[in-house]
């Protein structure tokens, strides 16, 4: 039963299939495929190389393209006026003036103011949610500080340490530690609400 192993001598090179229905092959096809030196895993092999290669070149240019465009970009932006320059210099022109200079440069220096409101509402912003950081971090600090959630967090960790096997005698400090923490939290959301 086990004299015959299951699969072919190693020596084999010839590979037969046989159909249901008679199939035709050119005999210069069968010679090709015969001759040919590759197999499944160089195919494979040769495939990945090419993907890796066209991804590498495709990575390649899509950097050159964004080097390209943050080089434009930081052309446009050393080129252009700054609108910080136009408030500091006394020789800047206001718009009534330059209103009655010309049209040109009323378009520009409305331009300009346009943009430096935008940068102080912009700046405005962020000092308001600095603030509001800030108030929040104060509120914590005090939650931090409250001493009867300290000490129910103590007792919880001490018990613990007593319990290490036994980690459910120790639903009594447990419960003290939430009864602290849910006044705690009713404490924050009332100053959060105020």
């Amino acid at each position: 039963m086990g004299q015959n192993s299951s699969k072919p001598p190693p020596s084999s090179t010839q590979h037969v299939f046989t159909s249901e229905s008679p199939v035709s092959f050119s005999p210069d096809l069968i010679n090709a495929l015969q001759a040919s030196p590759e197999t499944n895993s160089t195919r494979s092999k040769d495939l990945e190389l090419h993907i890796q290669r066209r991804v590498h070149s495709e990575l390649q240019r899509l950097d050159a393209e964004h080097s390209k465009r943050l080089s434009e970009l930081q052309e446009q932006i050393s080129s252009a006026p700054d609108s910080t320059t136009a408030s500091v210099h006394p020789d800047a022109r206001t718009p009534d003036q330059s209103h009655s200079a010309g049209g040109v440069d009323h378009k520009a220096a409305s331009e300009s103011d346009r943009l430096r409101d935008l940068s102080r509402q912009s700046v405005q912003k962020e000092v308001d949610m600095l603030k509001e950081k800030l108030q929040k971090r104060k509120i914590q600090e005090e939650v931090g500080k409250d001493k009867s959630v300290e000490k129910a967090k103590g007792e919880v960790v001490n018990c613990l340490r007593l319990n290490d096997r036994r980690p459910l005698d120790c639903w009594r400090e447990v419960e003290t530690f939430k009864e602290e923490v849910g006044r705690l939290e009713k404490e924050y959301l009332g100053k959060l609400m105020e």
